[in-house]
């Protein structure tokens, strides 16, 4: 099996389609999912999706207190701060302690375009560190679930804010001259990485990864953001009200949950995935999509974290 190609496959889904749509039909009982940050925004929406289609879905959440409020009963919730890497170990040993497998992993927990943040012992550029390097360190400490019955996929929820650039290779955690839209770029090129490296190492194991945009939708990642800036990015006019093609969480969750359950997707692996369908390649960057960074960029992850489950 090789990666699969950036071309559409004619799911029949599009942008308006929503997440419970994508799973008409499909059954997940009996099947496990573990959504990070799957409380709020667009992963409150995949818990419900999955969990309503029939999954036991775990949230994994840095306010466990907020998130069992959120979710009213509809999900496991267990701690997890992507952004330290012992509260990721403890998070996997106590998964793997239960002994269950994990069917569908979202790594859908981020944040966007914040002030200089450095987080854990070594100061680590806080998207980088949160959007990718806790998402690696988990996916890797959950191999050994993700593998055990094979047919596992793994999403990783990447962005369009990809196409603002690369892996900073000569500085990757921004030691000189942070750049706050540079960084979430770098670190949204990373999760497409990740995938097509996690991808390529898993798929004799029956585990297949998929990297998605979700469209743009307003939810509390911009929590960062002034209105003056969304005003400037055309996100919102002068009034603040949305533009009118944003999406809602449920349309944004659509391609996430498309991504991890599609009886279209079996056998193939590896792709960027845009508006419930394979995106085609003016929609996605070279840098994002070629394996050879892939493959440094996952040396470079284990470097870091000291985690990498095919050592």
């Amino acid at each position: 099996m090789t990666t699969t190609a950036q071309q559409h496959i004619g799911s029949g889904f599009g942008a308006h389609s929503t997440a419970e749509d994508v799973l008409r039909g499909i059954d997940l009982s009996g099947k496990l999912a573990v959504v990070t940050g799957g409380y709020a925004g667009l992963g409150l929406e995949t818990t419900r999706a999955l969990a309503g289609a029939g999954a036991h879905v775990v949230v994994a959440a840095r306010r466990p207190g907020t998130a069992e409020k959120a979710l009213d009963g509809q999900a496991e919730v267990a701690e997890l701060d992507l952004a330290d890497l012992e509260s990721i170990r403890r998070f996997a040993d106590a998964f793997l302690a239960s002994d269950r497998s994990a069917d569908i992993l979202v790594n859908n927990a981020g944040i966007m375009a914040c002030p200089e943040t450095r987080v854990g012992p070594h100061g680590w550029e806080a998207q980088f560190a949160i959007n990718h390097l806790g998402h690696y360190a988990l996916a890797n400490r959950l191999w050994p679930a993700l593998a055990r019955d094979g047919g596992a996929r793994v999403v990783a929820v990447s962005s369009a804010g990809h196409m603002r650039g690369g892996i900073h290779w000569d500085d990757v955690q921004f030691t000189h001259g942070y750049d706050k839209w540079r960084a979430y770029g770098q670190a949204k090129t990373a999760n497409a990485l990740f995938a097509l490296h996690l991808d390529t190492l898993g798929r004799d194991a029956g585990v297949r990864a998929f990297s998605v945009h979700p469209g743009p939708i307003m939810t509390t990642l911009q929590r960062h953001l002034t209105t003056e800036e969304m005003t400037e990015l055309g996100w919102i006019d002068e009034h603040g009200t949305v533009r009118t093609d944003f999406k809602t969480p449920a349309q944004g969750a659509a391609t996430q949950v498309w991504a991890a359950t599609s009886p279209r997707l079996a056998g193939e692996g590896g792709a960027y995935c845009v508006d419930c369908d394979i995106a085609g390649p003016d929609a996605v960057r070279e840098w994002a999509t070629d394996p050879d960074q892939a493959a440094r960029l996952w040396a470079l992850s284990a470097e870091l974290t000291g985690v990498d489950a095919f050592a």
